[in-house]
């Protein structure tokens, strides 16, 4: 039996068109590598979020392999490539509810340790603002 092809494609685009039925806005929460071509100065610790409603995004391709779209930025047309493995999340802007991925810095990610979950995650209640998502294993 030959290798299987990861779900990460299948799930974003599912999350995606999920998202887009409901009338939410889905945004791609992105690990900024080397292969990943996003406007820097939106990159923050390492991380960008990329809205990919179909208003804000141009020629959107998610493919097994990466997302790819045009989309603008302070006025200016880019050109986004995002490797599938650099995929952190897909999830809907209004309540958080996606998926999220783990991503695995310096090597390829294996699909069958890759794990994913559904669920929003409530922020914890402090005096220090944090993230909202959370992989959960």
């Amino acid at each position: 039996m030959s290798a299987l092809i990861p779900t990460t494609a299948y799930l974003i685009r599912a999350i995606h068109e999920w998202c887009v039925d409901n009338g939410l806005t889905p945004h791609l929460l992105v690990k900024v590598d080397a292969h990943t071509r996003v406007p820097t100065a939106y990159v923050k610790n390492g991380e960008i979020v990329l809205n990919m409603n179909y208003t804000a995004v141009k020629d959107l391709h998610i493919d097994n392999d990466a997302v790819v779209f045009s989309a603008r930025f302070g006025g200016i047309a880019q050109h986004i490539y995002v490797p599938i493995n650099r995929v952190g999340g897909v999830f809907a802007r209004e309540n958080g509810q996606g998926m999220f991925f783990e991503v695995l810095d310096g090597q390829a990610p294996d699909p069958a340790t890759r794990p994913v979950t559904a669920q929003h995650v409530a922020p914890e209640e402090s005096s220090v603002k944090k993230s909202h998502l959370k992989v959960v294993k």
